[in-house]
């Protein structure tokens, strides 16, 4: 039976943090994209807070939390779950990151190794330099100025239209119309805004992605990690599952067909059970301090072979 999630917040630094938590047992943080919210997840949690503690922040300057003038890097954020970990108390979780906070997920490995128990990444950002187009060109310079336009009632229908038409075309952005649609409608205030243009700056520019957790997943090779991508994500495409897998030789790989860039809200039930079952037959993740500075001096060693790509079965 599906448990109640509810909505709180804390001040912490000054800022309001909004966060949804629901559940008891071993905790699972689940970290949404950018321009997105903990909402995004309003159809999964209530399944896992069956048998976990589930809480989903939103991050600074999305959602219901504070939209300063702040530090919306890959490190501010990672940083920012560390804190709200401990202000709730939460020793350890199980991280699932999706687009952009997959990328969170691994800095936060990176930084906190002794929080992480599992890593789930979903979408995940920082495997390649590829991204949507719309993107890149949200990163120019005129691009916020351009996002005033989104007050207007015309503008907002313009591109619900455009995306609706990218469905009926069958094209991949198409697939995840209402989800963008959704990301769209939460950008009209000036301060969402300007948050979204900082974060997008800080990790994508015109030609592509601009940071990579390629370089540093080594450090996080005894993280049981599990990859999630939907076969037809035209927002961060598809073939960089292979390219993470690649860095990332422990991680197993499911495949959703037919799914664009959102997998857990095409198919919730799936997803639950895809990542559950991944919980329940991995051994959460051990730190020890010597074994993890010993590998930093040393690097990460002879490169893995991109053909040993390990997909799960349905």
């Amino acid at each position: 039976m599906a448990r109640a999630v509810e909505q709180q917040s804390r001040v912490i630094h000054g800022y309001r943090r909004a966060y949804r938590i629901g559940g008891e047992g071993s905790a699972i943080m689940f970290i949404h994209g950018i321009g997105d919210s903990s909402r995004t997840w309003d159809d999964v949690l209530p399944l896992f807070a069956e048998n976990h503690l589930v809480i989903a922040p939103d991050l600074l300057g999305h959602g219901d939390s504070d939209k300063p003038r702040a530090d919306y890097s890959i490190g501010g954020f990672a940083n920012g779950m560390r804190d709200l970990l401990a202000v709730l108390d939460v020793e350890r979780v199980t991280l699932v990151g999706h687009s952009l906070g997959g990328g969170i997920a691994m800095q936060l490995a990176y930084q906190y190794p002794q929080l992480v128990d599992r890593i789930v990444l979903v979408s995940n950002g920082g495997s390649g330099n590829g991204v949507s187009t719309w993107l890149r060109l949200a990163t120019l310079p005129l691009a916020p100025e351009l996002l005033k336009l989104l007050r207007l009632p015309i503008s907002r229908t313009g591109v619900s239209v455009s995306l609706a038409l990218l469905r009926r075309l069958d094209h991949d952005l198409g697939v995840d119309a209402p989800d963008l649609t959704r990301i769209v409608d939460a950008l009209p205030d000036g301060p969402s805004r300007q948050a979204f243009a900082r974060t997008l700056r800080a990790v994508v520019d015109w030609h592509g992605q601009v940071v990579t957790m390629l370089d540093r997943c080594y450090l996080a090779s005894d993280v049981p990690m599990l990859m999630i991508w939907g076969d037809r994500d035209g927002v961060i495409p598809y073939r960089h599952a292979g390219q993470a897998q690649a860095a990332l030789p422990q991680a197993a790989l499911e495949v959703f067909d037919g799914a664009g860039h959102f997998p857990f809200r095409s198919d919730p039930e799936r997803f639950t059970t895809v990542v559950e079952r991944f919980i329940r037959e991995t051994v959460p993740a051990t730190w020890d301090q010597q074994t993890w500075q010993t590998r930093l001096r040393t690097g990460p060693g002879p490169e893995p072979d991109p053909a040993a790509t390990q997909v799960l079965s349905e």
